[in-house]
């Protein structure tokens, strides 16, 4: 436990920290509400993952990916303006990705990614973005904010980067029309559930240096219903683990993000659902084939 910051540190009561540079994943809380529009709590969905990853089993069916080192840092400070706490974002992402480890950020609203994003592109060329999501958050301005969690994919375009959509439901005829125009590349909730998940899901075009940032209401509310903006028909946890095995092939992840939960007190399934969710992709992106639990 992190006394100084309250903060358990990820997988944390099996498993002995390790010292920073001995670790692949840092996980990096951002405790960050500042745009919601509907739902609140975002901010408390960080602690709620780290309490929950303290269920976790080290081995998860195939590995134990604890084995490659998982750092937890203190909390980001989300204090003041967007701009300074994208800012704050950056900096400590820029501190981890200078020990060539991979960052993992802790929502918080899905405006975080930016951040994150702006970091990365200072230091790695060539890479694209994987969204999860039930929204397309492609909106120029949303209630005239310009860095509202309904702009985040937008502000991604703005800095040259290349999205690919997964698990989108909901969008405003104007989001539509600039993810036809920019001829952004998707995967719809509705066309997985009609015909399935096909094998292939991101083009050969597509960078293979990728950052996932996962909103965790791209799975049906039935599933995680603690969440700003629910929308129905999302995904089931067999499609994400299936989807996430089609897309890590071939490719290097460089960064994540998993953003939007908003406990519900008493109710932890949606909790550990994220914290389990985290975990195998961990185990995946460690080299191991895994199967759907």
């Amino acid at each position: 436990m992190n006394k100084k910051f309250q903060y358990p540190n990820f997988i944390g009561l099996d498993r002995e920290p390790p010292k920073p540079e001995n670790a692949l994943f840092h996980i990096i809380p951002v405790p960050c509400e500042k745009t919601v529009s509907y739902g609140e709590g975002a901010a408390k969905g960080p602690r709620a993952i780290l309490d929950a990853s303290l269920q976790l089993e080290l081995f998860d069916g195939i590995s134990i990916p604890a084995d490659h080192g998982i750092y937890t840092h203190p909390p980001v400070d989300c204090n003041g303006t967007m701009n300074r706490i994208l800012e704050n974002i950056s900096q400590t992402v820029s501190k981890v990705l200078t020990m060539g480890k991979l960052p993992v950020l802790l929502g918080g609203e899905h405006s975080i990614t930016p951040g994150a994003v702006q970091a990365l592109k200072t230091r790695i060329d060539g890479f694209g973005v994987v969204q999860f999501d039930a929204h397309a958050d492609l909106r120029d301005s949303y209630l005239d904010d310009p860095n509202s969690h309904a702009c985040a994919m937008r502000r991604l375009l703005d800095l040259g980067i290349p999205i690919f959509q997964i698990g989108n439901r909901s969008m405003s005829i104007e989001e539509y029309q600039l993810r036809k125009d920019r001829q952004i590349g998707h995967l719809d909730a509705d066309v997985i559930a009609q015909n399935g998940i096909p094998e292939i899901i991101l083009p050969s075009s597509f960078p293979y240096r990728i950052f996932i940032t996962f909103d965790v209401d791209v799975f049906d509310p039935s599933i995680i219903p603690s969440t700003g903006t629910p929308e129905p028909g999302g995904l089931t946890w067999n499609d994400v683990m299936k989807i996430f095995r089609a897309i890590l092939p071939g490719r290097t992840v460089i960064g994540m993000d998993f953003v939007e939960l908003a406990p519900i007190p008493g109710l932890h399934a949606p909790d550990f659902t994220i914290a389990r969710l985290i975990y195998n992709l961990f185990g995946m992106i460690a080299g191991k084939k895994h199967p759907s639990h």
